[in-house]
């Protein structure tokens, strides 16, 4: 246990230096969602982080159940680090709320079919986002991706299905897409057909939104078969410094009323960033000219 919790404060530490480094590089936009009745979209917020040159290839961020922000009303580390990491390999990051500018600032604690905010209205905020950071100067619309963890991991998943007649009709698609510990039921019964690489990080041990599903996903996918990595020991939320609890006020997940397991662990944390950059390298669209 001292070993593990000496690795992730490494982790922690390092994330904190990037994040120092690469702080100054924030910009906050706006920008319309595809959700909304006629000529009155949903304006989103979000947070750009500008890599070194331009024009560069882009990365949309899409949070999960407790938005993009802290306790304290920051955004929140997560968001930060990988923007942090995303920039460091030439890579544009935006960071899309969902939440505040519909007036709510958590779902976790909110069960699934009680959510004001769905997942057909994120898979909106995410084709939206696309479309965006495609009319940036900035960014080359032909390598841009996708990226999500838990709720904002299952919007990346529904953003990419080419069953749902919005991603098949929009007029930018992702080069690529990774999704972390996300609930791939709704896809798995839809039918999946990705419009690009699709890499999917879960957790053996997640008992919130659990592996097997997205291994059937990836099985039963069509072309191109989304690529999948499983975590022995992880649970929910592997991907940072946090000690591993009990979130009892979560009403979803495997065994509903009896809470869900959330924390980092130190190996699987390691290990995805590694298969994340060499998924990206492998799949991302070559310079434009």
């Amino acid at each position: 246990m001292r070993i593990a919790a000496a690795g992730l404060r490494r982790l922690a530490l390092a994330a904190l230096f990037a994040l120092a480094i690469q702080a100054e590089a924030q910009e906050r936009v706006s920008f319309p969602s595809f959700d909304g009745a006629g000529h009155a979209p949903v304006v989103l917020t979000g947070f750009f982080f500008a890599a070194s040159s331009a024009p560069a290839p882009a990365v949309a961020m899409l949070h999960g159940c407790g938005g993009a922000y802290d306790r304290l009303g920051r955004l929140s580390q997560r968001m930060r680090d990988y923007a942090a990491l995303f920039n460091g390999h030439g890579m544009h990051a935006l960071v899309v709320d969902s939440l505040t500018p519909r007036y709510e600032k958590d779902l976790c604690t909110q069960r699934t079919g009680t959510r004001r905010v769905t997942q057909a209205n994120r898979r909106l905020d995410a084709l939206g986002a696309v479309a965006y950071l495609a009319e940036r100067r900035d960014v080359d619309p032909a390598r841009i991706g996708l990226i999500g963890w838990s709720n904002g991991g299952s919007t990346v998943l529904a953003a990419m299905n080419r069953r749902h007649r919005d991603v098949a009709a929009a007029l930018v698609q992702p080069a690529f897409a990774i999704a972390f510990y996300p609930g791939c039921e709704t896809e798995l019964r839809r039918g999946y057909e990705p419009v690009a690489p699709l890499l999917l990080l879960v957790a053996e041990a997640d008992d919130w939104t659990p592996a097997t599903p997205c291994r059937a996903l990836a099985k039963a996918s069509g072309d191109p078969r989304p690529e999948i990595e499983s975590y022995p020991g992880a649970f929910h939320g592997f991907d940072s410094a946090a000690p591993l609890r009990l979130r009892r006020d979560v009403p979803n997940g495997v065994n509903p009323g009896k809470g869900v397991h959330v924390g980092g662990n130190a190996a699987a944390w390691r290990a995805s960033r590694e298969r994340l950059i060499r998924f990206i390298a492998g799949h991302r669209p070559g310079t434009r000219q």
